[in-house]
Parts: C-alpha cells; structure tokens; sequence
C-alpha cells in the first residue's frame, strides 16, 4: 500500500515557517507533490531537500524551477528512488516548471501545476495547451502498458459541485466552459478523479480564496486539486480524501491510497 499527497503549499518558504515539516513527518506519505514552490535551486536547504519522514527516513526530492524567479515550480518528494525523473518535455512548460515526470517502473507518478487561465482567458490559450499536453502525455505512458498518476492543481472546478457559488462564477478563470470541457474529454478518454470516485457528496473543497472574508470559516471554496489515474489503475484504488484542516496554504493537501 502506498499514499500520495498532494498540495499546492502558495510558497513553499512561507508554508515551512506554518508547520509543514511537521506535516509530512506525521503524514506518513509515500510521495508527496508540491505546486507553486515559488523557489530557485540556491534557496534549497537541507531541511527542504531531505525533510524527515515518520519513520525518521529522509525524503528523496525532484525539482521542477520556474526561470522566473518567486513563480509556479513544483517539486516531488519520495520514499522511493524512481528509475528516472524529467519534466514534461515541451519547453514552453517547462521554463515554467510545471511538472516533475517521476517513473517508478509500474507506473509515472507526475506532480504538476496546471496554468491559471487568468481574468478574460488571457491565458485560456496556453492553459489549454497544457492540458492537452498532459493527456497526451498519459495516453503515451499508458500505450507502453504503464499505470499514470497526474497529482496537482489543476485549476479547474469540473461541475457545479465542485464550487461553492457556480452560478457567480460562470465565465470566471478556473470555471470556463472550455476548461471543464477538457475535463469532460480527460475523464472520457480513461481517467479517473478519484476523489469523485469515492466520495459524491457536495461542500468538499481544497482551494479558499485568500480576497474573500472568511472564506475558508465559511466554507466558500473550489476544489481545484485532485489525482486522477488510468482506468486500468481502478482495482488498486483504496481511498482518496481532501483534507481541509490542513492551515498554510490558500489550498489544502489532497491525498491518494493505493494497493501495490
């Protein structure tokens, strides 16, 4: 059995000095994939290279850096060596350091961080571009017989259910009809939300925004992050929950149990 969280920490620095080393030592998480790090290479310390796991192992790290420094970046912490970690291999993605690509033989496990479309769509183009490079991305791992775990902010609502207020924010980034409806073709081309798999009760949500009042008290949300897997990857699938009590980030961590 193994467990994968996921979390968009909104800095990673910052998300340090709010407990997060603690966190993931009481996690007792496998993999753990984290979005939006908004770090360089030369701000790494030891302690954010190799945090402690729960059995007092330290962690592997991937990095994925944004050349533009203070933005997006992701990075991946593992209990286990992969066989090979890259980033998603188209450059105008990976300057932004989108994605860690970790292969752990059976199956790719990516940590990624879907673009925000922006006010307008400004970049509705390009966020589009990612998602079809993602599922691009999947069909090819699964054609070489091989099980895909896409964990990150994906920065879609897919359904009314996944947000608090749809009916205010129709046309708003993150909820166009355009990006749910590549969720629509992501999930009828074989892959699972596997938090919709388990659970299809409504008011679940992993994102509070920081601009509105008590958001998060309120429960004024979107749930933006997710894992989603191969169909064929369904038998092994044990649990997947969001946990929203989880402080030090605008989101919360969302997590992935599967038997191996």
């Amino acid at each position: 059995m193994i467990k994968s969280y996921s979390w968009n920490v909104n800095g990673l620095r910052a998300c340090a000095e709010k407990g997060l080393f603690e966190w993931i030592e009481a996690s007792r998480a496998d993999f753990i994939c984290m979005q939006e790090i908004k770090l360089q290479e030369d701000q790494l310390t030891e302690e954010l290279r190799h945090p402690r796991s729960s059995s007092g192992r330290r962690y592997h790290s991937y990095w994925a850096f944004a050349e533009r420094k203070g933005y997006s970046g992701t990075c991946m912490y593992s209990l286990h060596e992969p066989v090979s970690v890259s980033g998603l291999g188209v450059p105008e993605f990976d300057v932004e350091g989108r994605t860690v690509v970790a292969d752990f033989g059976g199956f790719v496990l990516v940590s990624a961080y879907f673009p925000n479309s922006q006010d307008a769509g400004m970049r509705l183009d390009y966020k589009l571009r990612f998602c079809d490079a993602i599922l691009g991305f999947c069909n090819a791992q699964r054609a070489r017989g091989k099980h895909v775990i896409v964990a990150g902010d994906y920065n879609i609502a897919h359904k009314p259910i996944d947000l608090a207020r749809p009916d205010q924010n129709e046309g708003n980034a993150g909820y166009l009809p355009e990006e749910r409806a590549w969720m629509d073709t992501f999930t009828q081309a074989g892959y699972i939300d596997t938090f919709r798999h388990f659970c299809a009760e409504p008011g679940k949500y992993t994102w509070w925004s920081y601009r509105a009042p008590h958001a998060r008290e309120k429960n004024i949300g979107w749930r933006l992050d997710y894992h989603c897997v191969d169909l064929e990857f369904a038998p092994a699938l044990l649990a997947a929950d969001i946990h929203p009590d989880v402080l030090g980030s605008d989101h919360c961590p969302v997590s992935l149990t599967i038997d191996l």
